[in-house]
């Protein structure tokens, strides 16, 4: 992948941000229209573009390849658990707030931004790895994330666990391992539905970012510390490690880019439902979106260049 692929795409990404920002600000777009789009994307579009990018044929990786994806995705995960408990006290963030950090650097957006994006920029073989995280993410949020949010007072909700998109993930990774294909009139489809995905998710990306107090968000320090620590600092010490221990190009960059994804909405959707204070996480979205056009871009870059 050549750093011309990686300006381009990005670029293309960035005007289609653009576009959502000017539908959101002529109000052709509206919070119960973004809201309903954004359903859409995450139960629908989202999983058949997984599903879509598997049932291509142009993914190649064996057994071997996938079950390493699947080890390193619950390494992966189980370091930035105990991160999430580290991080939000070198950062000397108030122990009222360390909760909303903790779920900040597990909880990161490896779905609604990581999936297409990666789908933009990386080889074909990349999606099992952003499968994996997108898995992870799902089984972990409604078990140990609603717990540190609630400080335990909220049930884990298993049932929640199995949300479309990790249903469609974990038929993906089935899909792959036994190179199983569908009626074209089924896979055409997924294709179809799929390809939204991109634009849809990145035309919300825009209207998130139009409606927000961007200049609120970008006095909070934390806010920053976390962009320097878990969005950049992470990303590099990981690409390096994965180098370093011989792990292959594309497993490398697709790892490391989800390590680079701003912080997800889950989070704020929880706190809200369960009454808690959601400023917080709406600042360091609205910041880490906009900042990780930037850092995505350039660590990508970099990263490409000295593969």
């Amino acid at each position: 992948m050549s750093i011309s692929v990686v300006l381009q795409q990005m670029g293309v990404i960035v005007i289609l941000v653009t576009v959502g920002i000017y539908l959101y600000k002529r109000k052709i777009v509206d919070d119960t229209v973004s809201q309903r789009i954004s359903v859409i994307v995450m139960d629908i579009c989202n999983p058949a573009l997984v599903l879509a990018s598997i049932l291509t044929g142009n993914i190649d990786a064996g057994h071997g390849e996938l079950l390493s994806a699947i080890l390193f995705g619950i390494g992966f995960y189980a370091g930035l658990m105990v991160l999430g408990a580290v991080i939000p006290i070198i950062l000397r963030v108030k122990k009222d707030k360390r909760r909303f950090y903790n779920l900040m650097v597990v909880y990161t957006n490896v779905g609604f931004i990581g999936i297409p994006v990666a789908r933009a920029i990386l080889p074909d073989n990349a999606i099992l790895y952003v499968i994996v995280c997108n898995v992870m993410y799902c089984l972990l949020f409604y078990t140990h994330g609603i717990t540190v949010l609630s400080n335990g007072r909220e049930k884990m909700n298993i049932k929640k666990v199995f949300s479309p998109g990790t249903i469609m993930s974990v038929f993906s990774l089935v899909v792959c391992w036994f190179k199983l294909t569908l009626p074209p009139i089924i896979s055409s489809s997924i294709s179809y539905i799929g390809n939204t995905t991109v634009f849809l998710s990145m035309m919300l990306l825009g209207v998130s970012i139009a409606r927000s107090d961007i200049l609120k968000g970008l006095k909070q320090i934390p806010v920053w510390g976390y962009i320097v620590v878990r969005m950049i600092a992470l990303p590099i010490a990981m690409f390096f490690i994965m180098k370093a221990a011989g792990c292959d190009d594309i497993m490398t960059l697709g790892f490391s880019l989800m390590a680079m994804m701003p912080v997800g909405n889950l989070p704020l959707i929880q706190s809200e439902k369960i009454g808690e204070e959601t400023e917080t996480l709406s600042n360091a979205i609205t910041v880490t979106t906009i900042v990780s056009v930037f850092t995505i871009t350039g660590l990508m870059v970099w990263f490409t260049s000295v593969m």
